[in-house]
């Protein structure tokens, strides 16, 4: 992999280990504040579970469709740039404890951003990837992708009881921002690499 990108090697990990940051952090405390918002466990499985994840798959054809018409690069920015709104939604609905109405239209929202960033990420993972070593570049790359994220997540409870959801919202919504200036400087930077 560095053989193949050199330096720039260094710029297309920075982008595999936060292009999730805003939303797996986000992640790691949304079941408390569903139960804090005074949604019964029934709610947030039926709205959570079951409705959700029909959008995350519903987000996961999408991506895959624009992936194939736009190109990888470009859904990637689509979908960084709807993660930083749907975390912001979440700010309504914590000023609107127990609005089920509400908590479908984030969650449809947040899963169908989930499952399109996904789509274009992996799709992108996979073109990153020696044929002569898929399995263990893939296997690296995706363990990447989810070990900042989810360090920094472990501080989520933290935040929120020092600044409140309002704040960890906002500023888990502002993490994405970074994401996109890592995309502008691959797609500019990084030569395409064929395996």
């Amino acid at each position: 992999f560095f053989g193949r990108y050199g330096k720039m090697a260094l710029l297309i990990l920075l982008l595999i280990g936060f292009y999730r940051v805003s939303d797996i952090v986000l992640g790691v405390i949304s079941n408390v504040f569903y139960a804090d918002m005074g949604f019964s466990k029934g709610q947030i499985a039926t709205v959570t579970k079951v409705f959700g994840i029909w959008m995350t798959i519903l987000g996961g054809f999408v991506g895959g469709f624009l992936t194939i018409q736009y190109g990888v690069l470009r859904v990637l920015t689509l979908g960084a740039v709807m993660t930083v709104i749907t975390n912001l939604l979440f700010i309504p609905l914590a000023n609107n404890p127990g609005n089920v109405a509400l908590l479908s239209v984030v969650i449809g929202a947040d899963n169908i951003t989930a499952g399109l960033a996904a789509a274009a990420f992996i799709a992108y993972l996979s073109s990153l990837v020696n044929i002569s070593f898929t399995a263990m570049q893939y296997a690296m790359f995706s363990s990447m992708m989810t070990l900042f994220p989810k360090l920094l997540g472990g501080y989520s409870g933290s935040i929120v009881d020092s600044l409140g959801y309002e704040s960890f919202f906002f500023i888990s919504s502002m993490m994405g921002l970074p994401v996109l200036a890592l995309i502008w400087a691959v797609d500019r930077y990084v030569k395409e690499v064929r395996a």
